[in-house]
């Protein structure tokens, strides 16, 4: 049987890329993995429906928003201890 080819949302790189429309393949011998741009040598491969690729927009946007909080969450926590930090000259004998 040959592979179902359907349009997805990859969300791989959202965050330094954005959210790339491609027609693919859906893996007959994996559900949740799919080929793309060109499926040949030149492969690219997004694995998890709903993580790194989206059959809707709206899925691929939601998605897309949790990463955007999940990595503003980590940087406040990152810019919070770097403001706890404090410096004190070393003692000169």
């Amino acid at each position: 049987m040959a592979d179902e080819k359907i349009r997805v949302w990859i969300t791989t790189n959202a965050l330094t890329k954005g959210i790339r429309q491609v027609d693919a393949e859906l893996s007959s011998n994996s559900p949740n993995l799919v080929c793309y741009g060109g499926c040949g040598y030149s492969r690219n491969y997004a694995h998890g429906e709903g993580k790194d690729w989206h059959r809707t927009a709206e899925s691929a946007v939601k998605r897309a928003e949790d990463m955007r909080d999940r990595k503003l969450a980590s940087m406040r926590k990152s810019m919070a201890k770097l403001e706890a930090m404090v410096f004190v000259a070393p003692a000169t004998d």
